[in-house]
């Protein structure tokens, strides 16, 4: 009887504990629930209305934010918003917006990007009730291309070591020796198409081509087993709304979701790589060490891995597509580039140049300074408009004009300059010229059909889908 009555008491206490957990675990679910909601409140619903007025009530850089993300197939879409950048530059080099600064001038571009006295992330008033809440629910968010460490944001010191360790692995050196290996993919992923029946029905290049060539090198570069590249691309493409503001609530928990996912992923997959180091970039990063003995920890590898995904596959595609619809509408740069095919890489930068695939990007003040002979306080914010900057007169001539042979191409800030300076700039450029050479080699005459469209992201620029005609020569 004493033991039946033991017994009930150890289970009423294990019943009481297990109550406990479920309430915390409950409890713990709600306070995330509602951290996910303040970080979509605070970062894409609120700026999304706001952004939304001003434009109503014809303030520049707000309508060019609210017509940024509306996908167009005509292009019309694409003028409407280089004319608006033409206008905000014609305002001044640094013209105030509602909500800040904003500038489409190339000198002052580079002046921000390149100034100490600019940081990558808001510096807030941490004192103030709404700072406290952001900075609540930024505790628990998801590792993203805009969260510490990554070197999209972080800055010296952390910047300059953390940089230094991922600059020996992904060096000029290592792009040189990845080419030979990208045009063995190229003609792979081209031969695949051409054994499919070219010219029968239209085939879409985004996701035949423009996205298999990239997600293949990267897959490369991290060491990802064959088995697992439809997943890598599959995040890729998820990932590429996580740069975005202004993002629909479902969106948001989708970009969030995504995220985790790819971060548990790589978690597993590094641990792998430490197993079993290969022949890959990771695995060199991985084991690369400063001169104090010190490597990288593991929240830092999987940020770089993360970014290298994150930037590198999405831009890319965006590069290969961006390029084949210049080429398309400017079929005397086409016939260029077949008459001499030494010009690829300078058509390469005048397609970075002309169609960037990152349109935009920001800067704020880490103290008070001055740019182009305005006082810009500490704390605001300088809108940089990349495209903009790519297409000022200044520098350009020409600018609205299209040419392979523009002798100053690879003078646009596509990719940024300064400490922050694209890391995968030489990859992407090699990929560029591999990619689009290749294609246009195989099928010279191909032939865009009805049906393309861009994305509806604000900030990575590019197609969504590219329908062609893969016509063989014979055709």
């Amino acid at each position: 009887m004493a033991t039946t009555r033991e017994g009930r008491t150890q289970n009423a206490l294990i019943h009481a504990r297990i109550g406990d957990e479920d309430r915390m675990s409950t409890t713990a679910q709600g306070s995330q629930w509602l951290a996910q909601q303040v970080r979509w409140t605070l970062g894409h619903a609120l700026p999304r209305i706001a952004i939304a007025g001003a434009a109503r009530r014809d303030e520049l850089h707000s309508q060019f934010v609210a017509q940024s993300s509306t996908p167009d197939p005509t292009g019309a879409g694409d003028r409407r918003l280089h004319h608006l950048m033409d206008r905000i530059r014609d305002q001044g080099p640094v013209p105030q917006g509602r909500y800040g600064y904003v500038t489409a001038s190339h000198a002052v571009v580079r002046q921000v990007l390149s100034s100490n006295d600019f940081r990558t992330r808001i510096i807030r008033d941490r004192t103030s009730p709404l700072a406290r809440l952001a900075a609540w629910s930024a505790a628990n968010a998801p590792m993203g291309p805009l969260r510490p460490p990554s070197l999209l944001v972080t800055e010296p010191p952390e910047h300059t070591r953390y940089r230094k360790l991922v600059t020996r692995v992904f060096s000029a050196q290592a792009v040189q020796q990845l080419r030979t290996r990208t045009e063995k993919i190229a003609d792979g992923l081209l031969g695949d198409l051409q054994r499919g029946e070219p010219g029968a029905a239209p085939v879409d290049l985004v996701a035949s081509y423009c996205s298999l060539l990239p997600v293949t090198v990267i897959a490369e570069i991290l060491g990802v087993p064959n088995s697992e590249r439809q997943r890598l691309r599959a995040f890729g493409t998820s990932l590429a709304p996580s740069l975005d503001y202004g993002l629909p609530r479902r969106r948001f928990r989708a970009v969030e979701r995504s995220l985790i996912g790819f971060d548990r992923w790589l978690a597993h997959h590094i641990e792998r790589v430490r197993r079993e180091p290969g022949d890959n970039l990771l695995s060199q990063l991985v084991a690369a060490r400063d001169d104090d003995g010190s490597g990288l920890t593991d929240i830092e590898l999987r940020s770089t891995a993360g970014l290298v995904l994150g930037a590198g596959f999405e831009t890319t595609v965006n590069l290969l597509g961006n390029g084949i619809g210049l080429l398309h509408r400017h079929p005397d740069q086409r016939a260029a580039l077949g008459d001499d095919p030494t010009l690829w890489p300078n058509a390469v930068d005048e397609m970075l140049r002309f169609d960037p695939p990152l349109f935009r990007t920001g800067r704020t003040a880490a103290r008070d300074t001055t740019v182009a002979g305005r006082a810009i306080p500490q704390g605001t914010t300088v809108a940089l408009l990349l495209a903009g900057a790519n297409r000022d007169a200044s520098v350009f001539a020409e600018p609205h004009r299209f040419d392979i042979t523009r002798t100053n191409a690879k003078d646009h800030l596509s990719f940024s300059t300064g400490r922050h300076y694209c890391l995968g700039a030489a990859l992407a450029r090699m990929e560029g010229e591999v990619g689009l050479r290749t294609l246009y080699e195989r099928f010279p005459r191909l032939d865009l059909t009805a049906g393309a469209r861009r994305r509806g992201t604000r900030i990575l620029r590019g197609y969504e889908r590219l329908p062609a005609r893969l016509k063989p020569t014979s055709a």
